[in-house]
C-alpha cells in the first residue's frame, strides 16, 4: 500500500481519538466512528463535551465524516483504534474495549488493511491480544493477509499548547514496509516529527513507562511532603529550595488520578508478574499515591479536632472534582477518595466544581456536586483542583465561604503558606 491509497478510520472519539481524527480531517479524507450514537450526534453538530477540540477546529476538519455505523468501517483500508483501557477493581488491565474493538474491525477487514493501535497496553499486546482476534473474526493471516501497527497515544488533556500535532510521536509496524507506512502517515499532521520504533513491542513498551516513570517520581515527592508534614516544613519551600539545582527535578506533591499515570503502570506490573518478576518499586509508588485521599482527609480531621471544631456532622467543602484542573476529565480522579474519607467520619462532604458535568459526576461516582457556593457555611475546605476560577477567588474569596472558625487545606498551591492552615 501507499500513502496515497490509504483510506482512513479512527475507532473511538473519546480524548485521543477525536483530537487526531480533527488533525487527520484537516488534511485528508478521514472516518471517524464511535459506538456511542449521541457522541456521533453530538459531534455532528459541533459540539464536543471533553473541550479537546473547539467549533473552529471541526470545522476546518473539512474531510472529516462521522459514524456509529460499523459497517461503514468497510470502506477502510487503514484503522487507528483510540479506545480506552482501563484497569477493573481488582487494578488488573481490562482489555475489553481493545477486545472489542478489534472484534469490529475483524468484521470489515479486508487483504492488505493495517490496523494500528494507540491504546495504551503492556509491551505484546497488540500482538499476543488484538491481533488473533483479529485472524480469528476475519479469517484472514497476520503479516501475509493483514498488518498491524502501534502508535501510543500523547495527549494531555486540558493542555492547549501541547496538542496531537506539536507532540513527537512514537510509531512502529509489524514489518518494515508497514512501519515505514506508518510513519509517513503520522508525519501529514505532526509537526513536532515522528520516532521510529524497531519494534511494535518496543513502542508499547516507551509508552507505558512514560506515565510510571512520573507516577514513581510524583510517589517520592509524596513521601517527602508525609515526612516533613510530621517534620513541621513546608514541602514547597523545600522544593523551590532543591529547585535552584540545575538538574532537580520539578515534581510536585497531590492526588494521582487520571486516565494515565495512575493507570499505566498496572499495565506494566501485570505484564511483569505474568513472567515471574515482581516489581517493587513501581507497586510501592502505586500503594503510596493511592492512599493520598485518605491522608488529606485525615490531615483535615486532625486539624479540626485540634481547633475543637464538632467532626461528626460537621460540613466541608471539596473545592474541585475532576483529575486536573481547567478540563472536565473526570477519568479515575482520586478527589472522590478524599470525599469517601471524608463520610466515614460522618461529615457532610460538599463537592463544587464549574467543570463538570454534574449527571456523569453522579453516574461515575454517586456524588452530586453542588451549584452555588455558599458563604460562611463550611468547617473545612480543600482545595482540591487548582482550577482557574479557585485561583481567581484567592484566599480571602475562599475563606469567605468557612464558618469564622474553620480550617482551609490548600492542596494544590493556590495560596501562600501564610494564607492557608494546610498545605501538603
Amino acid at each position: 500500500m501507499q500513502i496515497q491509497d490509504v483510506k482512513l478510520a479512527v475507532v473511538g472519539l473519546g480524548y485521543v481519538g477525536l483530537p487526531l481524527a480533527v488533525e487527520f480531517g484537516k488534511k485528508r479524507s478521514v472516518l471517524g466512528f464511535d459506538v456511542n450514537a449521541r457522541r456521533i450526534t453530538e459531534l455532528k453538530e459541533g459540539r464536543d463535551h471533553t473541550l479537546e477540540v473547539d467549533a473552529q477546529e471541526m470545522k476546518e476538519a473539512a474531510h472529516l465524516e462521522f459514524t456509529h455505523e460499523a459497517s461503514q468501517l468497510a470502506q477502510a483500508n487503514v484503522f487507528i483504534v483510540t479506545v480506552p483501557t482501563p484497569i477493573d477493581e481488582y487494578k488488573q488491565p481490562d482489555l475489553t474495549p481493545l477486545v472489542r474493538a478489534s472484534e469490529t474491525l475483524g468484521k470489515v477487514l479486508k487483504r492488505g488493511d493495517i490496523v494500528i493501535y494507540e491504546s495504551t497496553v503492556y509491551p505484546g499486546a497488540t500482538e499476543e491480544v488484538c491481533v488473533p482476534v483479529l485472524e480469528r473474526v476475519s479469517g484472514l493471516r497476520f503479516n501475509e493477509d493483514f498488518y498491524a501497527g502501534y502508535s501510543p497515544e500523547r495527549i494531555n488533556p486540558g493542555d492547549k499548547s501541547h496538542r496531537v500535532s506539536t507532540i513527537r510521536k512514537v510509531t512502529s509496524g509489524s514489518t518494515k514496509e508497514v512501519a515505514e507506512l506508518v510513519d509517513t502517515l503520522y508525519k501529514q499532521i505532526i509537526v513536532a516529527g515522528t520516532h521510529k520504533a524497531s519494534s511494535i513491542r518496543v513502542a508499547e513498551a516507551a509508552k507505558v513507562i512514560e506515565n510510571t516513570q512520573r507516577d514513581v517520581n510524583i510517589a517520592l515527592i509524596n513521601e517527602l511532603a508525609l515526612i516533613f508534614n510530621r517534620m513541621g516544613i513546608d514541602t514547597q519551600a523545600v522544593l523551590e529550595a532543591a529547585g535552584t539545582k540545575w538538574n532537580f527535578l520539578p515534581f510536585r506533591p497531590g492526588l494521582v488520578g487520571g486516565h494515565c499515570i495512575s493507570v499505566d503502570p498496572y499495565y506494566l506490573t501485570h505484564k511483569a508478574q505474568s513472567i515471574g518478576y515482581h516489581p517493587e518499586i513501581i507497586l510501592a509508588g502505586r500503594r503510596l499515591n493511592d492512599a493520598m485521599g485518605s491522608y488529606v482527609a485525615s490531615q483535615l480531621i486532625k486539624a479540626m479536632t485540634k481547633r475543637r471544631i464538632q467532626v461528626q456532622g460537621s460540613r466541608v467543602l471539596v473545592m474541585g472534582l475532576t483529575f486536573k484542573e481547567n478540563c472536565p476529565d473526570l477519568r479515575n480522579t482520586r478527589v472522590v477518595d478524599i470525599v469517601r474519607e471524608l463520610h466515614e467520619y460522618n461529615v457532610v462532604a460538599d463537592v463544587f466544581d464549574p467543570w463538570v458535568d454534574p449527571a456523569s459526576a453522579e453516574h461515575e461516582y454517586g456524588i452530586r456536586p453542588v451549584k452555588v457556593l455558599e458563604k460562611g457555611a463550611y468547617d473545612g475546605i480543600i482545595v482540591a483542583v487548582s482550577h482557574r476560577q479557585f485561583v481567581e477567588m484567592g484566599s480571602k474569596g475562599i475563606r469567605a465561604l468557612g464558618k469564622p472558625e474553620h480550617v482551609l487545606y490548600d492542596l494544590k498551591y493556590v495560596m501562600t503558606a501564610e494564607e492557608s492552615d494546610l498545605r501538603l
